[in-house]
C-alpha cells in the first residue's frame, strides 16, 4: 500500500504507473488541485500519514507490552553508592562529607547489641564512640560470626545517638571513619537543614 489506497484513488493519482511524483513537482501540484476542485484538498503530509480520518496508509506503533506507552531510558540511573563504598570514599578524601552524609543518611547501619536494649559503647578512647558497621561482615569481623546486632538506618542514628556520643564506623575495616560528639551535633544539623530548610 505504500501510504496511499491504490483502489478508492487511484483516477486521482498521476504519473502513471503507480510511480510517486518527486515532491513538489507539477504532477504533484496538479494532483492537489484536482482533489481541491473535487472538494477532497487534503495538505501534503509525510508518506504513511496521508488522510486525517484514520482510513488508509496510516502506521499504528506496536502496541507497548508494559501498557504505560513510555519508552524505558537506554542506560538506567546509576544506583548510589552503598555505605561500605561511602566510607572508604570519604576516609580518602573523594567524597564531600555532604555527599556522605546523603548516603549515610539512607544507608542501613549495623549496630552490636548487648543484652539491654541500645547501643554499645566503647569507653576506653578520648571520647565515647559506638561503633557501628556499613555491613554484616564487618560487624562479624569485629564481634564475631555469633554477635547480635540491630539494623537501622543512618537517619535514625543521628535521632538515637545519646548526647555526648560520637561513632565509629567499620572500626577494624581498612578505612575507618570516626565522628566525635561535635562531629554529630553537625550531622544532625545538616540533616536537619536539609529538611527542613
Amino acid at each position: 500500500m505504500y501510504g496511499y489506497d491504490q483502489t478508492a484513488s487511484a483516477g486521482h493519482h498521476s504519473g502513471g504507473h503507480g510511480q510517486h511524483a518527486p515532491h513538489g513537482s507539477h504532477a504533484q501540484q496538479a494532483q492537489q488541485a484536482q482533489h481541491a476542485q473535487h472538494g477532497q484538498y487534503v495538505p501534503h503530509q509525510p508518506h504513511g500519514q496521508h488522510g486525517q480520518h484514520g482510513q488508509h496508509g496510516q502506521h499504528q506503533a506496536p502496541p507497548d507490552p508494559s501498557g504505560y506507552g513510555q519508552q524505558q531510558p537506554l542506560y538506567p540511573e546509576p544506583s548510589p553508592p552503598s555505605l561500605g563504598e561511602g566510607v572508604r570514599a570519604f576516609a580518602t578524601g573523594t567524597m564531600s562529607p555532604e555527599d556522605f552524609q546523603g548516603i549515610f543518611h539512607n544507608s542501613r547501619v549495623y549496630c552490636p547489641r548487648g543484652d539491654t536494649p541500645g547501643f554499645l559503647a566503647l569507653h576506653s578512647t578520648q571520647q565515647p564512640v559506638i561503633p557501628m558497621f556499613s555491613t554484616l561482615k564487618e560487624l562479624r569481623a569485629y564481634a564475631g560470626k555469633e554477635s547480635r546486632y540491630f539494623v537501622i538506618t543512618g537517619a535514625e542514628v543521628l535521632d538515637l545517638l545519646p548526647s555526648g556520643y560520637g561513632f565509629v564506623l567499620d572500626i577494624e575495616g581498612d578505612h575507618r571513619v570516626v565522628f566525635d560528639a561535635k562531629a554529630v551535633t553537625e550531622m544532625v544539623d545538616f540533616a536537619m537543614h536539609r529538611m527542613y530548610g
